[in-house]
C-alpha cells in the first residue's frame, strides 16, 4: 500500500534530495501544484505568474514511514516563517506550502502548524490547501540533485538538507 504526500519549501531539488534519503518512501517527483496555470513549464512557475509553488509528491509506505514523520521532516529542512523565499530563491513559487489529498493530512498538518507557530519567534507562513492538480516537473529536474552532485547550487543548498536529515533522522534513513 502506497500513499502520497505533497510539500513545497523552496526549491524542489533540495526537497527531493532529503526526502529521497528515507526508508519507506517509494519514490519522490519534482513539479508543480498549488496554482491556476494547466501543465505549466519551469520557465512559466519561474515567471510567478502561475500561482504555482514548486512542490515535490511523495510516495511512501504508511507502514514504514508515517505522515506526521514526513511532516517533521518537512519543516525540519526548511524556514516556514519565510514568507515567499527560501534562502537564495525568492518569489512565491518557492512558497512553503503544505498541499493535502485527505482529511486527516489536512488535520494533522493543520495541528503540526499550530503547534510549531508556538515554538518560532516569527510567525509560521506555511499555506495549508488541497491538492487539486500536481504537474510533474521537466524529465531534467527529476533526481537532479543525485544526477548533478557537484552543481554549485547543489553543494551549497541541497547538499546541507540531505545532512541535516542524515544527522537528525538516522533511525528513519533507507539502509542499502
Amino acid at each position: 500500500m502506497t500513499d502520497t504526500a505533497t510539500f513545497g519549501g523552496g526549491c524542489f531539488w533540495c526537497i527531493e534530495a532529503a526526502f529521497k534519503e528515507l526508508d519507506g518512501v517509494d519514490s519522490v517527483t519534482s513539479g508543480y501544484a498549488g496554482g491556476r496555470t494547466d501543465d505549466p513549464t519551469y520557465r512559466e512557475v519561474c515567471s510567478g505568474e502561475t500561482g504555482h509553488a514548486e512542490v515535490v509528491r511523495v510516495e511512501y509506505d504508511p507502514e514504514t514511514i508515517g505522515y506526521d514523520d514526513l511532516l517533521e521532516i518537512f519543516f525540519t529542512i526548511h524556514d516556514p516563517t519565510q514568507l515567499n523565499r527560501q534562502g537564495p530563491d525568492v518569489g512565491s513559487q518557492y512558497r512553503s506550502i503544505v498541499l493535502y489529498e485527505t482529511d486527516a493530512q489536512r488535520e494533522q498538518a493543520d495541528a503540526y502548524v499550530e503547534a510549531l507557530d508556538e515554538e518560532y519567534d516569527d510567525d509560521v507562513v506555511t499555506e495549508l490547501e488541497p491538492l487539486e492538480t500536481f504537474y510533474p516537473a521537466e524529465e531534467y529536474h527529476q533526481d537532479y540533485f543525485e544526477k548533478n552532485p557537484q552543481d554549485a547550487y547543489c553543494r551549497m543548498h541541497a547538499a546541507p538538507k540531505v545532512e541535516k536529515v542524515r544527522e537528525t533522522f538516522d533511525a528513519k534513513l533507507e539502509r542499502a
